[in-house]
């Protein structure tokens, strides 16, 4: 398969490494409907930011999201792991 010099010619790895989306729709299809992986928020952009100090600033509901968002994902991710424990075939 190596091209003169026994270089590998332009555009193999796309060829050997199956595409990304196969990838995603194998991971999609193991996570069970009824339990989705929580969404991170969005954070806001740097003009949403009024910057006269406000308390609370719109950043600070973010950041308290973000934790939210974390501790959710931490808890979701024990799960998917007790799941495959219990059933290594899904």
């Amino acid at each position: 398969m190596r091209g003169a010099g026994g270089v590998w010619p332009a555009g193999i790895y796309w060829r050997l490494i199956p595409p990304l989306a196969c990838i995603r729709e194998l991971y999609v299809s193991q996570v069970p409907p009824d339990d989705p992986r929580p969404v991170p928020p969005e954070r806001p952009g740097d003009d949403d930011c009024c910057g006269s100090g406000c308390d609370p600033c719109i950043f600070d509901y973010y950041y308290q999201e973000l934790d939210r968002y974390r501790e959710e994902l931490r808890a979701w991710e024990a799960r998917q792991a007790a799941r495959h424990a219990e059933d290594p075939a899904s």
